[in-house]
């Protein structure tokens, strides 16, 4: 059973890997030279805010802090997973017609957020192709298994706060 009692910890690792993903992430993009997706950019931009919301939580340590947290970053890991989880759809499920459209920045620049945020959901050919695999999965579906275990772990460490 593992020991869930150092949630600085566990927040710890959270942020310490969330950031090794991140760095992973820009050796694809910059050494390999694989682009990322619209949908790509949403899911690094969790990411980020995972490994902010957790090293912060951990880092400060008081226990209203802690809380607030777990409760964040389970937030923002779901919504990623959500992301990864509809990219990995798009993968699995390509749309017959690709029309590969704006980066993300280009979309903001070029349209209202409100305009431009279904845009990025909606994905694109680029958000359906599989540049890169592992172990038979692409990156969107290691993706959605890492925000949905971080996930899994706010919800653990919560239930355990509340009961303790």
């Amino acid at each position: 059973m593992l020991n869930l009692s150092n949630t600085r910890l566990w927040l710890t690792l959270i942020a310490t890997g969330s950031v090794a993903m991140l760095a992973f992430g820009l050796y694809l993009q910059h050494s390999v030279g694989l682009e990322p997706c619209p949908m790509c950019i949403v899911q690094r931009y969790a990411l980020i805010l995972v490994a902010v919301v957790a090293g912060l939580a951990a880092l400060l340590g008081q226990r209203v802090v802690l809380a607030s947290g777990l409760v964040f970053m389970g937030a923002f890991a779901a919504f990623g997973a959500f992301v990864a989880a509809r990219q990995s759809w798009l993968q699995w499920n390509p749309p017959e017609i690709l029309s590969c459209g704006r980066d993300f920045f280009g979309m903001i620049e070029a349209f209202p957020l409100k305009r431009a945020i279904p845009m990025i959901f909606k994905g694109s050919g680029d958000c359906s192709e599989i540049d890169w695999t592992f172990l038979g999965l692409s990156i969107a579906n290691w993706t959605f298994l890492v925000f949905s275990a971080i996930t899994a772990m706010a919800v653990i460490l919560l239930m355990q706060r509340r009961s303790v």
